[in-house]
């Protein structure tokens, strides 16, 4: 049976491969997931939490959180293809303008 410490370095590690997503990629689509990367890696985190404090309190606040990304993925991807319809590109450096 794996420690909380594995579960914190694979949270740890997946949280480095979501933020290394959010700096380095130049795509609109990959940046919404990699910041679900990030999501589910604190999601690990509580669920591991709560596993090694033995409450249901961590699977309780990943039912929230879950709840929280799906709507953000919702209002994301709606604003990406608005954003796609306007511009022809999904590169975030050509959004600098708040005027369409």
């Amino acid at each position: 049976m794996p420690a909380l410490n594995h579960y914190l370095v694979l949270s740890a590690i997946l949280f480095s491969i979501g933020t290394a997503g959010v700096f380095l990629r130049r795509n609109l689509i990959t940046i919404l997931l990699s910041i679900e990367i990030m999501l589910n890696a604190v999601n690990l985190s509580f669920v591991a939490f709560g596993r090694a404090l033995g409450s249901a309190d961590g699977q309780i606040i990943v039912f929230f959180v879950m709840t929280v990304a799906a709507a953000e993925a919702a209002v994301g991807l709606a604003i990406v293809i608005s954003l796609f319809r306007h511009h022809e590109s999904l590169n975030p450096d050509q959004f600098t303008a708040l005027k369409w």
